[in-house]
């Protein structure tokens, strides 16, 4: 850089400050280009926000609702089955009983 001879002290300070102040403006950041619709898009996006949010609710109540009705048709087929191995077993024990029975008269004839 040239210096003219004739800058003094406070001559070089001013325009050290002076170029420190062009490039902070130049850092600083610009300002944002505001869309005047901003506030309806947003509102827009939350509202949309809310529907999805109310369909997944209503979904989720709906897998809720036939998952419970699926554990109620499993518990009375659970409730059947245990029953019918009940009598089933009811069944052999008596028909084991009476072949003991038929055994032991079948030793006193």
């Amino acid at each position: 850089m040239i210096h003219p001879k004739n800058l003094t002290f406070s001559d070089r300070q001013a325009a050290s400050a002076a170029a420190k102040k062009a490039l902070l403006a130049k850092l600083k950041p610009k300002p944002a280009v505001t869309d005047p619709n901003i506030e309806q898009r947003k509102a827009e996006r939350e509202l949309e926000l809310e529907i999805l949010r109310e369909e997944r609710r209503k979904e989720r109540e709906v897998r809720r609702i036939e998952n419970e009705k699926a554990a109620a048709i499993r518990h009375e087929e659970e409730l059947i089955d245990a029953e019918a191995r009940e009598l089933a077993l009811r069944a052999a024990q008596k028909a084991a009983r009476d072949a003991r029975y038929a055994a032991r008269k079948q030793r006193r004839k």
